[in-house]
């Protein structure tokens, strides 16, 4: 767009945010005299901003070298628009990394293979685990690396499905990344092909004493179903106890969630979620199907969002206990808003409890058996499975 037709996109733009500043209003205030001095302090406001950004204009209509491109300068402003809630979760989507996004949740996507999550104090991209085997591990990344730059663009403070959306490309193609890494005295370049990722999100086998172990590492749409055909076999090997290892899981869907929780609890609550207004939305179990036998859930710090959930559920029923160290303390509800020209809004909604009313944002889950990880009890180069000592902890407890 030429110089001369930013004036009319720039008004368009004022008054969207008029607009929507005369909407959230209405929906924040509901008594009449809190609306009407609301109002006055909106309408100033307004009169500020419009201020402000007019010289803003007058600047670049005397001073920008290059021509505007409208719909870039629209993303912007509503991007920012979303960054003003202050909510590190939040996160206005173009249509572009919308249609990107939605491909991770179903299990199946081209990428790095790597679990990474937000660190919501700093807003960096952490490296959870990268996939063994996957295309992440063979080019060298590791857990704890921290992703500064992808393709040579600064992601700090991104929005991690957005910065998810930049990792992922077509099969064969190369992204390069930035990486951090403690004990490093610089940063570190890191080229990773990407490949098609069929993300198989649970693993599970039998060990001694016909205990049972399935490992959780996100909670995906194809989750639930991998989860319940690996208790399945395990019932029929006859399982006499169960471990469930969901540590470094960082989360995902609370449908899927729910479907997991149903397999292993009789009819009730299993979790519910409050929005602002107070109002809860509650969620059962279905049928009366349940696991018969004791149940230790291995956690730690980066046990989080939706791994709470599932965990604190089995925790308030006094089916489980937990096992490891105190997780991440992620107890909000994002919200995805498909808007009708293909973009998406995406904000903090609501807060989970547990089936006993516990709310752990920020405080995490404390485990019924604390247990550090030793290092040194970890797999090594060339094992395919070892029982690390805080595995052996659970068994111990399983008996």
């Amino acid at each position: 767009m030429k110089r001369k037709n930013f004036r009319v996109f720039l008004t368009g733009i004022l008054s969207g945010i008029a607009l929507i500043m005369v909407v959230m209003v209405i929906l924040l205030f509901t008594g009449r005299a809190d609306l009407r001095l609301f109002l006055v302090g909106s309408n100033k406001l307004e009169q500020e901003i419009q201020k402000k950004t007019n010289v803003i204009k007058e600047y670049i209509d005397r001073y920008y070298l290059d021509d505007i491109d409208s719909k870039t300068m629209a993303d912007s402003v509503y991007k920012g628009i979303v960054n003003g809630l202050g909510d590190t979760y939040a996160a206005y989507y173009t249509a572009d990394e919308y249609k990107d996004i939605t491909e991770k949740s179903s299990g199946t996507y081209c990428g790095i293979g790597a679990y990474v999550s937000t660190d919501p104090d700093t807003g960096n991209i952490l490296v959870v685990r990268p996939m063994e085997g996957g295309p992440a591990e063979m080019a060298g990344i590791k857990a704890g690396d921290i992703i500064y730059y992808v393709n040579g663009e600064n992601v700090s403070g991104q929005d991690l499905t957005t910065v998810l959306s930049k990792v992922k490309g077509e099969e064969g193609t190369k992204v390069d990344l930035k990486v951090w890494r403690e004990g490093e005295s610089d940063y570190l370049d890191i080229q990773v092909t990407r490949k098609l990722i069929e993300d198989n999100t649970v693993s599970s086998r039998m060990l001694a004493k016909k205990t049972g172990y399935i490992k959780v590492t996100g909670f995906e749409e194809v989750t639930s179903k991998q989860f319940e055909n690996a208790v399945d076999t395990l019932e029929k090997d006859g399982m006499k106890a169960l471990i469930i290892d969901l540590r470094n899981n960082g989360g995902g869907l609370l449908t899927s969630t729910v479907k997991m929780l149903d397999r292993l609890l009789p009819k009730g609550l299993l979790v519910y979620t409050k929005n602002k207004q107070g109002v809860a939305e509650e969620y059962y179990a279905k049928d009366d199907e349940c696991i018969k036998v004791p149940v230790a859930i291995l956690v730690n710090e980066h046990s989080a969002s939706a791994s709470e959930v599932f965990s604190g559920a089995l925790q308030d029923k006094g089916v489980a206990k937990l096992v490891g160290t105190k997780t991440f303390g992620k107890g909000i509800v994002q919200t995805i808003f498909n808007l009708e020209d293909g973009t998406a809004l995406k904000m903090t909604t609501s807060k989970y409890y547990t089936p006993e009313g516990r709310n752990i944002h920020k405080t995490g889950l404390t485990p019924d058996i604390e247990v550090k990880l030793d290092e040194n009890t970890l797999a090594k180069d060339g094992q395919d499975f070892v029982i690390d000592n805080q595995m052996q902890a659970a068994l111990d407890y399983l008996g």
